[in-house]
């Protein structure tokens, strides 16, 4: 099944909200897909979840604000928390969802190799004659 983009709709649920400014939110989505197809192209079934992540954050804290005080509540969020980007998780989770990344083993050895040696070997195992100096003969 290939990869469907996530909706408005799915978006404001993802984030817990009644209403979502449905014009920003589809920019939104639509710029999270550039980005994830960055990292891995086409996108995988399942890259979803990523979308909405990164769509999320940017929704929620455009101007990546760290601080903030209104009256006596004041929240204080992770540096780099808003804006659009992704994190080292997201580019792992669409890397592991397009089958990349892991562990894995590459042999080198053609098919068609043959186990016996490739050399000609006599019956003490050197070559029948030394050049002068080598200490044998």
């Amino acid at each position: 099944m290939a990869f469907t983009p996530p909706t408005v709709e799915q978006l404001g649920l993802y984030l817990g909200l009644d209403e979502i400014d449905g014009n920003r939110a589809d920019l939104l989505i639509a710029s999270a897909i550039s980005l994830c197809q960055t990292v891995v192209k086409p996108l995988p079934e399942g890259a979803d979840a990523v979308v909405l992540s990164v769509a999320g954050r940017a929704y929620v804290n455009p101007q990546q604000v760290s601080y903030e005080t209104i009256g006596p509540m004041s929240v204080q969020r992770p540096s780099g928390s808003g804006g659009l980007y992704l994190t080292k998780s997201d580019k792992s989770a669409l890397k592991s969802l397009a089958g990349r990344g892991g562990a894995f083993t590459v042999d080198p050895t053609p098919a068609t190799a043959d186990p016996s040696p490739t050399w000609p070997i006599d019956d003490v195992g050197f070559a029948d004659e030394f050049e002068p100096g080598w200490g044998y003969g």
